[in-house]
């Protein structure tokens, strides 16, 4: 109830509005949406054409410049930006080439002191080898002469050891004593 009693309420206000500014009340007028008037078409069509071509003018002489001049800007910035990265990237691959030349010769390089430490080690480990060898040989041929030496001294010796032996024996087994000389001789005999 008190919706309908709110909606009555509205509908006389409007009604009332419409007849104060007189629009709803006037005898002389259709109620149609004055643009759709048949009567007001040649006005509306020349002014149409007069904003239109006043548009158009003002597109031509004052906006499409400006824009036809942003447009050259950027063309003119884009094709400056390209020319300096074709050449930043010019640079970037000379850098990139020398590069990689400094360090193919940086390996080179290294690969000859390389070569030529080894090569020198091996000399010097050639040089101690054939030291070591020298000394060895020296040790080996002194350890030669003293062996023949003690060989010799202990040979002499033996025969020595085998006369006073041999001498020892005969004593024993035949209970006489034999002469030096005999006993050398056969001894001598015995080595030859």
């Amino acid at each position: 109830m008190f919706v309908a009693s709110a909606y009555a309420q509205s509908a006389d206000a409007v009604d009332e509005t419409h007849s104060e500014t007189g629009v709803a009340g006037e005898a002389g007028h259709e109620a149609g949406f004055p643009p759709f008037d048949a009567a007001t078409f040649p006005s509306q069509l020349l002014w149409l054409a007069i904003t239109f071509g006043l548009f158009y003018l003002f597109l031509k002489k004052v906006v499409l410049p400006r824009i036809g001049s942003i447009l050259e800007v950027r063309r003119d910035r884009i094709a400056q930006d390209l020319d300096q990265a074709a050449r930043m990237k010019e640079e970037a691959d000379a850098a990139v080439a020398a590069y990689e030349q400094e360090l193919a010769e940086a390996r080179k390089r290294a690969g000859a002191i390389a070569q030529e430490a080894r090569d020198g080690a091996k000399a010097d480990a050639e040089a101690e080898r054939r030291q070591v060898e020298k000394n060895l040989e020296e040790k080996l041929a002194a350890a030669e002469s003293r062996i023949a030496e003690i060989k010799k001294t202990a040979l002499g010796d033996v025969s020595t050891i085998a006369a006073e032996t041999a001498e020892t024996i005969v004593a024993e087994l035949v209970g006489t004593k034999v002469d030096k000389a005999t006993l050398d001789s056969a001894v001598k005999r015995a080595e030859g």
